[in-house]
């Protein structure tokens, strides 16, 4: 894995998180995440997937939510789409030992999220350029990863903002401890050309391409 994560940074797209799962296939990330076990499409683009009949809002109904999975080492990932369901889902997603990590890349305000699982437990999430405030059943699992690169003080009260003033910076070394402890890649070419499996995960988005 030579790619990392902290390139995420820079995503300017319209889908919504990416979700890294150890300890299941993609396809059970998919189901774990709502979809259904033979609700794969043929394999798509990050492009194409606005093709497939996606809504992100309904005034009666929830809105559509959609995930193209694969592999990245020894982790799976799921790219979320529209209204989706992994931030709702990480104790049923992370059950019986599964690891999850769930990056969602929001500009500014508010911060761009991340957030760990496992076994079934929130174990714990913070905003970036935030991390003074960290929440979940162990808040500070993650300190000293974050003190290591610079992000906190070692009492992880008092956060150390770059001297260039630039959120992306602050953003990098935070995603880039975060890859560091748990080993995260993901390839560009996931948002760029390269085909996966989509499953809906909520409301009813048509998912067939329209050639």
């Amino acid at each position: 894995m030579t790619d990392g994560i902290v390139w995420l940074v820079d995503l300017e797209g319209w889908m919504s998180s990416v979700v890294f799962a150890r300890g299941v296939s993609p396809e059970e990330l998919a189901v774990r995440m709502g979809g259904a076990s033979d609700g794969a499409t043929e394999p798509v683009t990050d492009r194409e997937v606005h093709d497939l009949g996606v809504e992100w809002w309904r005034p009666d109904a929830d809105g559509d939510g959609v995930v193209r999975v694969g592999t990245s080492g020894i982790w799976s990932f799921a790219v979320e789409y529209g209204d989706a369901t992994g931030g709702d889902l990480l104790e049923e997603i992370s059950r019986d030992g599964v690891e999850v990590v769930r990056y969602v890349p929001m500009q500014e305000h508010p911060p761009a999220m991340v957030d760990y699982a496992r076994d079934g437990v929130f174990l714990c999430g913070f905003g970036l350029a935030e991390e003074i405030w960290r929440w979940g059943q162990e808040p500070d699992l993650l300190l000293p990863d974050l003190v290591a690169a610079g992000v906190l003080t070692p009492d992880g009260k008092t956060y150390l903002p770059p001297e260039d003033g630039d959120y992306k910076t602050a953003y990098r070394r935070t995603l880039g401890a975060v890859e560091r402890r748990f080993g995260l890649s993901l390839s560009p070419a996931v948002l760029d050309d390269a085909r996966l499996p989509a499953y809906a995960v909520r409301g009813t988005p048509r998912m067939t391409l329209r050639r």
